[in-house]
């Protein structure tokens, strides 16, 4: 398939506030893109003429509750049958930041066993507390089964910012020594908080901003078709969002965010 001919759905509500970003940044690669209302969707039934599904930054419903809870019980209850066909067509959804959480929230990440009935995983207040708005480092750790990092060396350091309240990674404390064997042996863990040079934040502030387990910053499905990061690939995308443009003589015209999403098209391009 042409990329041209490729549609992807941006899904938003009220509270939702980075759909446009990631809007420009796949039209920008010359992908037909949409951004929706989840109420639009919901009323035309028609979430199968995507190829493939975001789920954007911000605070969905004001993130009452905990963040992405209301907009993923909403999906199931108004969207479930459509959501679960998208998923088993193996159509791929990224999910970024406020995205993340709610994928973990409708049990579509980690999805140790498929979709699950409740969350497997949580994303709770950063350590410290406090919204941490700011950028960081991220090494690539999958091995290739994340379609959205297919275009990314393993072990290369990403530059994005964050910006979140609620991002710390965790695993069920009972479980967590088995849960994260399962994550790195089946190939999950995609991002992880490092240094600038890739050293292993090892939970430490500021490498690790919110306490990750395992620093954590991104996971996928078994299948590789489902990925949610909590840093912000659509805000690390021209060469002018980087902070310190004004300092370099000469920058690449594109960031690090550009990646991810070049991945996703190039996955489709192939498949389709």
């Amino acid at each position: 398939m042409e990329k041209q001919d490729i549609r992807v759905l941006v899904m938003r509500v009220g509270g939702t506030n980075c759909d446009a970003e990631t809007q420009r940044a796949l039209q920008e690669l010359g992908v037909y893109t949409e951004t929706r209302h989840l109420s639009e969707v919901i009323k035309r039934r028609n979430l199968m003429d995507y190829h493939a599904l975001v789920f954007p930054g911000g605070f969905s419903y004001g993130d009452y509750v905990r963040s992405g809870t209301i907009f993923a019980r909403m999906l199931s209850a108004k969207l479930g049958k459509e959501l679960r066909a998208f998923i088993n067509s193996n159509r791929p959804i990224l999910g970024i930041c406020n995205g993340f959480q709610i994928l973990v929230e409708e049990g579509l990440l980690p999805g140790f066993e498929g979709v699950s009935a409740y969350p497997e995983a949580s994303l709770a207040h950063n350590i410290p507390q406090g919204f941490k708005c700011e950028w960081v480092h991220l090494k690539n750790e999958n091995q290739g089964k994340c379609i959205f990092t297919s275009e990314i060396p393993e072990g290369k350091v990403l530059r994005m910012p964050i910006a979140h309240g609620e991002g710390r990674f965790l695993l069920p404390k009972e479980k967590e020594a088995q849960l994260l064997e399962k994550l790195v042996d089946e190939d999950m863990v995609v991002l992880r908080y490092c240094s600038k040079n890739g050293k292993a934040a090892n939970g430490e502030y500021p490498a690790n901003p919110n306490g990750s387990f395992h620093d954590i910053a991104g996971i996928c499905n078994r299948e590789g078709t489902i990925f949610g990061l909590m840093p912000h690939p659509e805000r690390a995308f021209y060469w002018w969002q980087q902070p310190d443009w004004t300092n370099q003589q000469a920058m690449p015209q594109y960031g690090d965010g550009k990646l991810i999403f070049e991945s996703l098209i190039d996955h489709l391009t192939k498949k389709l």
